[in-house]
């Protein structure tokens, strides 16, 4: 089985003094934790601009330091703005062709594909780097029409090399028929950032579970 990375997810809305230290420790906890954290998708609904891009500008060095790449949710145009690594696009936020030719070919983009191979195969066509299925688990941090089962992500693997990421409401406690069926990236936000014990014991959580079944690093 391949390995499974975490793919972080800002919470609804952030304020930075508190967000950048909680990042910090996530991040800093992964190596010995034996997890590789790929990215942070930065995802504020309802804001300015600027002050996606004021985040945006706080948070890349704390992710850079770490060797983790940025990802601005919905809009291919302000990850341009921001000097981010990629954009995570949802089925009402453009064409990946669009995103491709704005960013450039090294661009990370993603499309969320609900429960749906047929949208991925759609996504991968046009040259999408990864495909995101879910909500698998119900979430508070946004709301979803779609539950699909693990099955797709274990369908998905076997006909593409494309990574797919599981998304939605995963904890340690839930993660296991997500990384057993395939999940090359677990997207998760509340599983690190409400964790009781704080973002760096969420992280040594995943690291046992995904250890636990064999997709750990």
């Amino acid at each position: 089985m391949a390995d499974c990375a975490l793919y972080l997810i800002t919470p609804p809305q952030i304020e930075l003094e508190v967000f950048l230290p909680q990042l910090d420790a996530a991040l800093a906890a992964a190596p010995g934790a034996g997890v590789e954290i790929a990215c942070l998708q930065l995802r504020l609904k309802d804001v300015l601009d600027a002050e996606v891009l004021a985040a945006a500008k706080a948070i890349k060095p704390v992710l850079a330091a770490h060797g983790a790449a940025l990802i601005i949710n919905d809009s291919a145009e302000l990850a341009k703005r921001a000097g981010a690594d990629g954009v995570h696009l949802g089925q009402a936020d453009g064409s990946v062709k669009a995103a491709r030719a704005l960013l450039g070919d090294d661009a990370d983009i993603g499309v969320t594909c609900h429960d749906s191979r047929h949208l991925a195969m759609i996504a991968a066509e046009q040259g999408a780097d990864y495909v995101a299925f879910g909500a698998f688990f119900p979430t508070s941090t946004k709301e979803t029409a779609h539950r699909p089962d693990p099955e797709i992500l274990t369908a998905w693997s076997m006909m593409t090399t494309m990574p797919c990421v599981a998304i939605g409401g995963i904890t340690p406690q839930n993660a296991n028929p997500l990384i057993e069926a395939g999940a090359d990236y677990l997207a998760v936000s509340a599983g690190i950032w409400a964790h009781p014990g704080g973002p760096a014991k969420a992280v040594e959580e995943f690291g046992e579970i995904l250890r636990a079944v064999g997709g750990g690093a």
